[in-house]
């Protein structure tokens, strides 16, 4: 890396952290914070609780590729100053709401300006080499585990101590930081346009991702990973309360769920060296199967202990699938629209966050919690299928299939 590129690694891996952490933050209480708003019934706040933790997604789902598309064409950074400037504004108006329905809205506007993160892999990527950048973009996601390990304890902590007014104040303020971090110190280099590059309308690169076999599996696999991640999310204090006695149920279940992250943060950078030296779509094919290893099991443990283990192993799994991911939408995008690739993959991931736990409850609602992780680890076991046949497949060049079909248009 040359100096202002490393300077910029750690400035975005800063910034990841604050905005990672602080967005977590106010997950723990959003419930507890509707029940401020006035005297409901159990079921009104479970159900607004549910619409406003998931209008976020939706509006991240459409809004991602849009994103992607404008910082392809203006630059990286503005896109990362303005989303992290959003999401500070609407998490501050938060604090000050009266109504669910106030709640709701700042909740979707959030969902709106939600791409600081996943701009932030692109941008980083962008100004990396090929031959680095599992390792480059596993560290960068160092920095994002790190803040959601620590955000939802802190948060807690922050709620019961001051309030919540003043931790949607306090997070706002760290959210605001580090979008100045980026104004101030990041340098972001023009993209040197080919004579030659092509602009390709929004329906081009649609129709080249549907006709890219590697691209659009590796872009339902993502969605597969966040619907394996958020699948058992909602249930997994109920599951602890089934495996332990204690009455520290919400601390066992936070203990439980920072197990995956821990093995997430210790071996996403290993899995993104592999990567760079024998290929992501090996990488990504022996860490589906090692999900499907490690969360199958989860069903039939008999302590917390042994759940906890295997949260880890799991956890040290699906670390290397997020860098591996968008170091194969790095090496088969072109330069000109690599912003808007990877916001389509952002989108199936958010997919995946808005029907993981509807999934989870429908399936636990049926057959117990247990099955969760059976269903949920034979669609590691479907995704891993799908990336082998793939593999079997003659390549393709994304650049051929944007082509032919522009000329399909004409």
């Amino acid at each position: 890396m040359d100096n202002y590129q490393q300077r910029n690694f750690i400035i975005m891996w800063i910034s990841n952290f604050l905005v990672a952490g602080s967005a977590t933050m106010i997950m723990p209480f959003l419930s507890l914070y509707i029940e401020t708003f006035g005297t409901y019934s159990g079921e009104f706040v479970q159900r607004w609780a549910g619409l406003v933790f998931g209008v976020t997604f939706v509006a991240a789902l459409v809004m991602s590729p849009i994103w992607g598309r404008i910082a392809d064409k203006y630059g990286y950074k503005p896109i990362l100053v303005i989303t992290g400037a959003g999401i500070a504004l609407s998490i501050f108006l938060m604090g000050f709401t009266d109504t669910v329905y106030e709640l709701f809205l700042l909740r979707l506007f959030m969902g709106i300006v939600t791409g600081f993160i996943p701009t932030s892999l692109a941008f980083i990527s962008s100004q990396t080499s090929r031959d680095t950048a599992g390792k480059t973009l596993g560290t960068l996601q160092m920095g994002s585990v790190t803040g959601t390990l620590f955000g939802p304890v802190f948060g807690g902590l922050l709620a019961d101590s001051v309030g919540f007014q003043y931790t949607f104040i306090f997070t706002a303020l760290a959210i605001g930081t580090a979008s100045l971090l980026v104004l101030i110190g990041v340098k972001e280099k023009k993209k040197e346009k080919k004579k030659d590059a092509h602009v390709y309308a929004r329906g081009t690169v649609i129709q080249g991702i549907l006709h890219h076999r590697l691209m659009i599996n590796v872009m339902i696999i993502s969605s597969l990973i966040q619907i394996g991640n958020f699948s058992i999310q909602p249930l997994l204090s109920l599951y602890v309360a089934e495996l332990s006695a204690a009455d520290e149920v919400a601390f066992l279940a936070g203990l439980t769920f920072s197990a995956t992250g821990v093995g997430n943060l210790l071996f996403a950078r290993r899995w993104g060296r592999i990567g760079d030296s024998v290929g992501y779509e090996k990488v990504l094919g022996l860490l589906l199967i090692l999900a499907c290893c490690f969360i199958i099991p989860q069903a039939f443990v008999t302590d917390l202990w042994q759940l906890i283990i295997l949260r880890f192993l799991y956890g040290t799994a699906v670390g290397g699938m997020i860098p591996a991911t968008t170091a194969l939408m790095r090496r088969e995008a072109p330069i000109e629209i690599q912003g808007e690739v990877m916001g389509y993959n952002t989108s199936f991931r958010f997919l995946g966050n808005i029907i993981g736990p509807i999934f989870g409850g429908f399936i636990s609602g049926f057959i117990g919690i247990s099955s969760v992780f059976l269903v949920t680890g034979s669609l590691f076991l479907i995704a891993f299928v799908f990336l082998w046949y793939t593999r079997r497949q003659p390549e393709q060049d994304f650049e051929d299939i944007l082509l032919e079909q522009e000329l399909l248009k004409e």
